[in-house]
């Protein structure tokens, strides 16, 4: 649906008069096409180094950045690099990163202020700034994992400072992981990335990296992928955005949607899938489509629907047909795959939850429980699957724009487009680049993470 407020605030008059009024400013996003050669295209970015004293991971973090960019340039911070440009103040940068895998304690903390004082005026609007650090369960020491989990709040609240679509995230790296960053540095330092702020996304070892020949540009290239609820919106979308990354599409939505189906397959040579994943048999009709694909290399689970009403007004059916199909059937359709080895070892489950999962909402305590107990799904699955070398993760979106969304009473709408760090909604493709970053096989450091495509929304945590 179409913002007024954000191109009206994008005009030279909108500008001045928000400015006046002290109205929320937003900035066009800018998101990755392919073949983008924009200032955002990855190889063109200026990516600004720093460092805690001690860090042992800059050789390997200076390597990924410029196997990423071919503009590196190194704070004062930075020590031991003398291959990389080092940075003159007041030269402007598109993204900022900042290692402080060697913070041991509160009282080195100074270091970060030093940096992010010095640097956060130099970064351009729709910019990205990355901070590294250790798992807090990790430290050694009852003062380093302190240290490390005060990054949390650093992090968030540098995501609310800057403006300008400027995103921050932290990522928390096992110790033995750095093989496993350049999937989530390409991601976080791209125009893919625009709708996703003040997150915490950890890295873990994992047994397979991708060869050096790797095709970002077609990371997903021979794979096959089921995408539920393809139909329409955010499934359109993910199904667009992984056959642009090379995959092949198995499109399930259900026997309603047929028409709407066979457009959205057609339109990109996959393969439609009617089926209800309610009914009793569809996990053991999945088993056999996936065993005739010769296994499934990537699940997303985006299928979902809403019966909203307040708990003492609900009726049962209500109750049971949401908890259902947002989640039990999940659960059913995961368990067959990976009995009967529908789901390729290496493989990929990525599932939809939801802020309300999160937050919570009011008249919507079925939609809240189903989509809070995804979050669950993945987090207790992720160690069993680390065993056949699967991995599994949640993206959580906040206000997207969808037709759903554009039946939301006015005033609701504004407030969900307003309430973020970004002062507007998001868009389905947001959504979709998420995914398709989990979905990589060069991703296969991220298991059990929980990401949020929210612009940062003051709800939740």
């Amino acid at each position: 649906m179409k913002d007024s407020y954000l191109n009206f605030a994008n005009t030279g008059f909108g500008a001045k008069l928000t400015s006046m009024l002290g109205l929320p400013q937003p900035l066009v996003l800018e998101r990755y096409a392919a073949g983008q050669t924009k200032r955002l295209t990855l190889g063109q970015h200026t990516v600004l180094l720093g460092a805690c004293e001690g860090s042992d991971i800059l050789a390997p973090l200076s390597k990924t950045l410029a196997a990423i960019t071919q503009n590196v340039s190194a704070h004062s911070s930075v020590t031991g690099t003398s291959t990389i440009t080092p940075w003159q103040s007041g030269d402007r940068v598109n993204a900022l990163v900042f290692d402080a895998t060697k913070l041991q304690n509160t009282s080195a903390s100074g270091s970060l202020h030093e940096f992010f004082n010095q640097t956060v005026r130099a970064v351009k609007a729709n910019g990205r700034v990355i901070l590294i650090g250790r798992p807090p369960a990790d430290c050694d020491t009852p003062s380093m994992a302190i240290a490390q989990r005060a990054l949390e709040g650093l992090s968030r609240s540098l995501a609310k400072e800057l403006k300008k679509a400027i995103t921050v995230q932290l990522i928390y790296l096992h110790s033995g992981a750095e093989n496993q960053l350049e999937s989530t540095l390409r991601f976080l330092l791209s125009s893919k990335s625009s709708y996703v702020s003040g997150q915490v996304i950890t890295i873990s070892k994992a047994r397979t990296t991708e060869a050096d020949g790797f095709d970002w540009s077609q990371p997903l290239a021979g794979k096959k992928v089921l995408v539920t609820g393809a139909s329409q919106g955010i499934g359109a979308s993910i199904v667009e955005v992984m056959a642009r990354d090379g995959a092949q599409l198995i499109c399930l939505d259900i026997p309603q949607a047929t028409a709407a189906l066979d457009e959205v397959a057609n339109r990109v040579k996959g393969r439609s899938l009617s089926l209800d994943l309610s009914a009793k048999n569809a996990a053991e009709m999945l088993v056999e489509q996936a065993r005739n694909d010769g296994g499934w290399d990537v699940i997303v689970h985006n299928a979902g629907i809403t019966r909203d009403k307040t708990i003492a007004n609900m009726k049962p059916e209500f109750w049971s047909s949401v908890v259902n199909v947002n989640l039990s059937s999940q659960e059913r359709i995961n368990e067959a795959l990976l009995s009967s080895g529908g789901l390729n070892s290496g493989g990929r489950i990525i599932c939809v939850s939801s802020i309300s999962g999160i937050a919570g909402n009011r008249g919507q305590t079925n939609y809240a429980f189903s989509k809070a107990g995804v979050i669950g799904m993945v987090q207790s699955l992720a160690p069993i699957l680390a065993k056949n070398n699967i991995t599994i993760n949640a993206v959580t979106p906040g206000f997207i724009e969808t037709k759903m969304t554009a039946a939301i009473p006015f005033s609701i709408r504004e407030a969900g487009r307003r309430l973020n760090s970004m002062s507007q909604g998001g868009l389905p493709v947001d959504v979709a680049e998420t995914i398709a970053w989990f979905a990589s096989p060069a991703s296969s450091g991220l298991s059990a993470n929980v990401v949020r495509v929210c612009g940062q929304s003051i709800l939740g945590a």
